[in-house]
């Protein structure tokens, strides 16, 4: 009898033991603080994150920010995003990942432009809920650019000749090696300008404001913080700090405890910061230069680059 006494008491102990354990992980988990994770975009906003050693930019490939994106959308104990933009802009296919990636996640998301948020920089601004930018800060430069250094008459100085063998009169549309023909002018302008109006469709929509409005906006420049204020290109002037209160508000959350997400820095990142120029002219349009060259292979083939 005594067995099955201490056999009772010894359930009973384990019962009261596990019930205490679990109402510890319980308060544990509810006096967990909150999360705001904190993304930052400095650089060009590329695809890929390949770049030449000794010439390439500082860069935001897309795969990264989209990584770290989904990282924080999954994370139960993060409840909004501040994106921390410093970016002259980038190619075009980029910035629409990274502006419907935003668009899909359920969280808050607020974009804090410091000092550069141009062009592709922008569009993924735009597609936040609230974008905070300082008032000395460059923003907008709603514009596509595509143009390219043409070397036909350095050539013919130095007798170089360029003999054109294509399938298509347009193949080698675009090719430093010789001047453009209107058809190909045309042909060039006309996709340039299909990208620009799709991106003035995106911002008329992520903003809520009149296509017409943001078409008179869209000529490429550039705009101060406080310029864009009064356009409506974004909600409010201020630092990390507004940044911070406003997510906040829009999480309903009182306290929060701010994590970086940051990419960490490899020695080949180390040497490219010391030998590369960071010199990306202000207010580009989304990165979508133009370059021709010639790859070999069995055969030559014409390359078309997108920069």
């Amino acid at each position: 009898m005594k067995k099955y006494q201490f056999i009772i008491l010894a359930l009973g102990i384990i019962f009261l033991i596990s019930l205490l354990i679990s109402r510890t992980v319980e308060t544990t988990k509810s006096i967990q603080p909150n999360k705001v994770a904190l993304i930052p975009i400095y650089g060009t906003i590329t695809v890929s994150s390949e770049s030449d050693l000794f010439f390439g930019q500082s860069q935001a490939p897309s795969s990264v920010i989209i990584e770290a994106l989904d990282k924080a959308d999954k994370d139960p104990t993060i409840k909004a995003i501040i994106l921390e933009i410093n970016s002259p802009g980038g190619t075009v296919v980029a910035s629409r990942e990274i502006g419907n990636k935003i668009k899909s996640i359920n969280k808050p998301v607020v974009s804090w432009i410091r000092e550069l948020g141009a062009s592709g920089a922008y569009w993924i601004a735009s597609t936040s809920d609230y974008i905070i930018a300082d008032p000395m800060s460059i923003t907008g430069s709603i514009g596509v650019i595509g143009s390219y250094l043409e070397f036909s008459d350095l050539f013919e100085k130095y007798g170089v000749t360029y003999q054109r063998l294509v399938g298509g009169n347009l193949k080698d549309a675009g090719t430093p090696y010789k001047d453009l023909t209107n058809e190909e002018r045309q042909f060039l302008q006309e996709k340039i300008d299909k990208i620009h109006d799709s991106f003035i469709k995106e911002v008329s929509i992520n903003r809520k404001l009149d296509y017409e409005k943001v078409k008179k906006l869209s000529n490429g420049a550039f705009y101060l913080g406080e310029e864009a204020l009064d356009f409506g290109l974004i909600d409010e002037l201020g630092s990390k700090d507004e940044a911070v209160n406003k997510v906040k508000e829009l999480a309903n959350i009182k306290d929060a405890e701010l994590v970086s997400f940051k990419k960490e820095t490899s020695i080949l990142d180390v040497i490219q910061k010391l030998t590369s120029y960071n010199s990306f002219y202000i207010g580009r349009g989304i990165g979508f230069s133009l370059f021709q060259g010639f790859k070999q292979e069995n055969s030559y083939s014409n390359i078309l680059k997108i920069a």
